[in-house]
Formats: structure tokens, sequence, C-alpha cells
């Protein structure tokens, strides 16, 4: 059998452990959402800048593929 006090001490150390494990998982969380909202960002920066690159090399590709005049 425990004493009381065991008992109490053994509750404060499990709370201990669950509150540290909760922190740890907080910013676990905290930081996955900081990536999250930071690569969407950069992919949509990314997104733009390769849109803007097919549109240059269409263009390109349709003054090339355009039949000379006066031929």
């Amino acid at each position: 059998m425990t004493t009381p006090q065991a008992a109490i001490q053994a509750d404060w150390a499990n709370r201990e452990f669950i509150e540290t494990v909760s922190t740890a998982v907080k910013r676990i969380v905290e930081f996955l959402n900081n990536f999250e909202m930071s690569a969407r960002y950069r992919l949509a920066v990314l997104n733009e800048r390769l849109t803007s690159v097919e549109r240059s090399l269409e263009f390109i590709e349709a003054k090339v593929n355009k039949p000379e005049e006066g031929s």
C-alpha cells in the first residue's frame, strides 16, 4: 500500500509529465503550422514565376513559329 503522501507525489509527477508532453506537442503543432504557411507562400511565389516564364516561352515560340511575311 502507498501512503497518501506517496500517492500525491506520484500524481504530481504524472501531472508534470503530462504538462511537459502537452507543451511539446503544442510547440510541434505551432512549428508545423508556421512551416505550412511559409511553404504555401513560397509555392505561390514559385507558381507565379513559373506562370510568367510559361507566358514568355509561349510568346517566343509564337514569334519563332510565325510565318515570315512577304515570303
